[in-house]
């Protein structure tokens, strides 16, 4: 249950990241240093999001449940 709120909160902090990144480029156009500082936070966040899902796939804190297996079936 606690992997599952790490995972939630990690892609509310990434969305927090790109609207932030948006914002900053319209409002202080080309010359920004804050957009770039938010599209790196962002792009660090999905690699420690990554990092987690397949560290959790392999210690076995995150299993796939089939959704997808009986659907075709």
């Amino acid at each position: 249950m606690a992997s599952n709120a790490f995972i939630i909160a990690l892609i509310i902090a990434i969305w927090v990241a790109v609207m932030s990144a948006g914002v900053f480029m319209i409002r202080d156009g080309k010359e920004s240093r804050r957009t770039v500082k938010a599209l790196t936070t962002r792009l660090v966040l999905t690699v420690i999001l990554l990092a987690f899902l397949v560290i959790g796939y392999f210690m076995g804190w995150i299993t796939p449940h089939g959704v997808f297996m009986h659907a075709h079936s």
